[in-house]
C-alpha cells in the first residue's frame, strides 16, 4: 500500500480551493436570503393590497345598495300628486342601480377570470349600434361633467359594420374605457373612434384628462399595484377594470395599448382579431339574438 505524501503546498491548496467553495456557498445563500426577503416583503405588500381591495369592493357594493334602499323608502312616503319629487329620486336611483350592476359584471368577470371558466360567445356583433349603446349607458355620468362623445367611424359607414365576436365581453371592454374616460376628462369631450385594419377591429377611446406617467403605464393593469397618480382605480378605488380589460383582451386574443401625456390626455386603443368560430346569432348592443339563417334582421 503506497503511501500519500501531503506536502505543505497541497495542503494550503486543498484549504484555499474548501476556503473558495465555502466563499461561493456563503453567497448562494445570502442571494437566496435576499431572495426570501423580497418574497416576503411582496406577499406582505400583496395581502395589504387585496384588503384594501376587499375593503373597496364592499363600499362599492354597500353604498349603492344603501342608497336603493333609502330612495325607495322615500319615494314611498311622498306625498300624493308630488311627481317632480318622485321622479328625482327615480333618477337617482337608476343611477345608483346602473353603477351597481357595472360594479358587479366586473367583480364577477374577475371571479370567472380567476376560476379560468371563461367561454367563447361568438355573434355577429353590429359594433357601431353597441358602441353607441355604450355611451348612452353612461350618459347621466357624462352630463354630469358636461362631457360630449365624439365618434369617428373610420372605412366602413356607419351602423354596416357586422363583426364575429364575443358582444358581452367586447361591451364590458368599452364600458371600462368609457367610465374610465369620463371619470379623468378635464375636458369638455370623449372621442371613440373605430376601424377595421387587416381584418382586425380597432377601437380606440381618447380623453383629455390628467394623462399617465410612463412609470405607472408599466403596472396600471396589474389589479393589486397602487399608483402614485391614483389611477389604480379608474373605477371608483379599486385597481381591478384594466387588469380584467387586459385580461378579457388575452382571452380574445387581442392587445390593448396606452399612449398618454402628463396632463394632455390618455388614448386607449384596443385591437380584436374576428373570432374563426360560426356566429348564430345577432347582437347589436352586446345582448344576443338567436335566429335562423333565413331570418331577416331589420
Amino acid at each position: 500500500m503506497s503511501k500519500i505524501k501531503i506536502t505543505d503546498e497541497l495542503l494550503i491548496e486543498e484549504l484555499k480551493k474548501r476556503f473558495e467553495e465555502k466563499k461561493k456557498s456563503l453567497k448562494e445563500l445570502e442571494k437566496l436570503t435576499t431572495d426570501l426577503k423580497e418574497v416576503n416583503k411582496k406577499l406582505a405588500e400583496s395581502e395589504a393590497l387585496k384588503s384594501h381591495f376587499i375593503s373597496n369592493i364592499t363600499n362599492e357594493i354597500v353604498n349603492p345598495f344603501t342608497s336603493i334602499v333609502i330612495l325607495s323608502k322615500n319615494i314611498l312616503s311622498v306625498k300624493k300628486g308630488d311627481w317632480e319629487k318622485v321622479m328625482k329620486m327615480a333618477k337617482l336611483i337608476h343611477t345608483e342601480a346602473f353603477n351597481l350592476d357595472f360594479q358587479l359584471k366586473n367583480i364577477f368577470t374577475a371571479a370567472e377570470i380567476e376560476a379560468g371558466e371563461l367561454f367563447m360567445e361568438v355573434s355577429n356583433v353590429s359594433v357601431d349600434t353597441l358602441i353607441r349603446a355604450v355611451t348612452e349607458s353612461f350618459e347621466t355620468e357624462a352630463q354630469k361633467k358636461k362631457i360630449n362623445f365624439e365618434f369617428i367611424f373610420e372605412g366602413i359607414s356607419e351602423n354596416e359594420l357586422l363583426f364575429k365576436t364575443d358582444s358581452e365581453k367586447l361591451r364590458l371592454v368599452l364600458s371600462n374605457l368609457i367610465d374610465n374616460a369620463i371619470k379623468f376628462s378635464k375636458n369638455a369631450k370623449v372621442i371613440v373612434k373605430r376601424k377595421i385594419e387587416d381584418g382586425n377591429l380597432i377601437i380606440s377611446v381618447q380623453d383629455f384628462g390628467i394623462g399617465i406617467s410612463e412609470k405607472n403605464q408599466q403596472i396600471i393593469f396589474d389589479r393589486f399595484k397602487r399608483l402614485d397618480t391614483g389611477i389604480n382605480s379608474v373605477n371608483r378605488g379599486h385597481g381591478l377594470v384594466l387588469s380584467i380589460n387586459k385580461a378579457l383582451l388575452d382571452f380574445l386574443n387581442g392587445t390593448i395599448n396606452i399612449d398618454s401625456k402628463k396632463n394632455e390626455g390618455t388614448i386607449f386603443t384596443v385591437m380584436i382579431p374576428e373570432a374563426l368560430h360560426d356566429a348564430e346569432s345577432f347582437s347589436a348592443d352586446g345582448s344576443d339574438y338567436i335566429f335562423d339563417t333565413e331570418d331577416e334582421i331589420f
